[in-house]
């Protein structure tokens, strides 16, 4: 990896990353909004933008899934 990507991606190869518990997880606290500083910063030490992105995409569409079912049953 040359010097210009080693900035765009800071931790980039020097963390193992993090298991896919630990990104549903901040992925669940954030969007609760009851992320810990300390795992917000192993987020952005640690985890992979494209992990977050997906799961992100994940919850939000399955967010809003639940909310059309609970929504159609009570109307019905």
């Amino acid at each position: 990896m040359n010097q210009r990507e080693d900035t765009k991606h800071p931790g980039a190869g020097t963390h193992a990353g993090m298991s896919t518990r630990e990104v549903v997880g901040s992925v669940l606290s954030a969007a609760f909004g009851v992320q810990s500083s300390r795992n917000r910063e192993r987020d952005f030490n640690s985890g992979s933008y494209r992990q977050f992105i997906i799961a992100g995409l994940i919850f939000t569409v399955l967010f809003v899934s639940t909310l059309v079912v609970v929504v159609n049953v009570v109307l019905d």
